[in-house]
């Protein structure tokens, strides 16, 4: 447990440090190109851990607190300037130097973006085919006539050579009252076909959105669409400590013959039969090193979909996918750049368009994430391999790029509005009306941070 905790931390350190270093780059880097004089560059806050300073006497810092970093320059502003070095103070440039150096900030971020994307799809990505497994009834999936074995090739246009990509396309139409251009090519559970793709309209009403105003529910779930799965062997593997499962006398690599003498077939009809049975003790059959055992146990209760749910706590023992079913995706040097372009351009408009949903009313505010979601998903994404964690990177570095172009005072954005003020009044917006905006923004910022913070928290408990 205490390893794990230190790989999240890591994780969390490595890739915020990642994003603070070239976020404050692009600001460091225009700001020695306008000639202005910067007296440090920090990643992090608080405590210096290590310092630096270079021939140009600007001092490197990585700080104790990995929340953060700034690039501090030369500026009237915050202190006496000599007047023989004026020229090379922040606030005596021209507008248009001061708008290249604040913007350049968050153009990094995307850059980042693009560079992370890029080696993705040069490293090639894995995916599993998205073969349709069952279809709920009277769901919008099967109205339109969508069957299991259907491929899903396509949704408004945008090929969706994997679920991912189906659930990115997906979460771009929060909020919209339509039909959804699902494109299928027909075909048998667990065997592709090469029929041709038929396009099926699929409506959709506010999408996503929980009247109860909760959030964002499972978008596959609300299509009424189950991906296919090969059946998996009711084989146990991993035990969480002081589980049902473990206090019941069960062991790793037990297989389930059983339950209250019905025949199990497979891993998921296991887990229906435990989900349905909360704090119920059920008989399981089981075999163990060739001989068959008998044991009592009694699942769990937790909450599931607002309604009790029985759990044991035991994870299936891993099986492969068919050959047939994975794809890897893998592109040259010259080829992987537009689709880096491209997907980065999707990120960024789908964060802005959740960004406008969240303050309509369409998207819960109890979606924004803090610092301890943001360690636990970074930890996933580096231990699950490159190409997730260069795919969390991107995404990470999109949104911040994003929310700092937000037009708020003590971010970026807020900076960049001040100064495309005086470009088009020919005058610096007064240093009242600054402090002011300043103020708000920076009791704007530190709510939504708290709120996401109070988010991750109630994620915990």
């Amino acid at each position: 447990m205490i390893f794990g905790s230190l790989q999240t931390l890591a994780a969390f350190v490595i890739t915020l440090g990642i994003l603070v270093s070239v976020h404050e780059f692009g600001h460091f880097w225009v700001a020695r190109k306008c000639g202005v004089r910067v007296l440090r560059f920090s990643v992090g806050f608080g405590k210096p851990l290590w310092t630096w300073t270079d021939k140009l006497g600007t001092e490197y810092v990585i700080a104790l607190i990995p929340l953060g970093g700034y690039v501090k320059m030369l500026d009237e502003r915050e202190g006496p300037v000599a007047e023989h070095e004026r020229h090379e103070s922040f606030n005596a440039k021209p507008v248009l130097s001061r708008i290249a150096i604040v913007a350049a900030g968050p153009i990094a971020n995307f850059i980042l973006a693009v560079a992370a994307l890029w080696l993705m799809y040069m490293a090639g990505i894995r995916t599993i085919v998205p073969q349709v497994g069952n279809v709920l009834p009277d769901s919008p999936a099967a109205v339109a006539g969508v069957v299991p074995g259907d491929e899903i090739v396509s949704i408004d246009g945008e090929e969706t050579p994997g679920w991912q990509q189906i659930n990115m396309e997906l979460l771009s139409s929060i909020g919209d009252t339509r039909d959804l251009s699902v494109g299928t090519r027909a075909g048998t559970p667990g065997q592709l076909s090469s029929a041709a793709v038929r396009e099926k309209n699929v409506a959709i009403s506010n999408w996503l959105v929980d009247d109860s105003g909760e959030g964002i529910a499972d978008p596959l779930r609300e299509l009424g669409i189950e991906p296919y799965t090969p059946l998996v062997p009711t084989v146990l593997g991993e035990l969480t400590p002081d589980g049902a499962a473990q206090a019941a006398g069960l062991e790793t690599g037990d297989r389930i013959v059983a339950t209250n003498g019905q025949p199990v077939q497979d891993w998921l009809s296991w887990v229906h039969m435990i989900r349905a049975n909360p704090g119920k003790e059920l008989q399981v059959e089981l075999e163990r090193d060739g001989q068959t055992l008998e044991l009592a146990l009694t699942p769990g209760v937790r909450e599931l979909d607002g309604k009790p749910s029985g759990y044991i706590g035991a994870g299936v023992q891993q099986v492969g996918w068919p050959d047939e079913m994975v794809r890897k995706l893998q592109y040259n040097p010259v080829a992987a750049l537009p689709r880096a372009l491209d997907s980065t351009w999707t990120l960024t408009s789908m964060t802005v368009e959740s960004l406008w949903k969240m303050v309509v009313g369409l998207v819960s505010v109890k979606n924004l994430s803090g610092p301890i979601t943001i360690a636990k998903v970074a930890g996933a994404s580096l231990q699950s391999g490159l190409e997730n964690f260069l795919y969390f990177l991107s995404m990470l570095s999109v949104s911040l790029g994003v929310l700092n172009l937000l037009p708020i005072p003590v971010l970026d954005g807020g900076h960049l509005l001040f100064y495309l003020v005086e470009l088009v009044r020919g005058k610096p917006v007064s240093e009242r009306v600054q402090m002011l905006g300043l103020k708000i923004g920076v009791t704007f910022v530190v709510g939504i941070m708290m709120l996401a913070l109070y988010n991750d928290l109630s994620r915990l408990f």
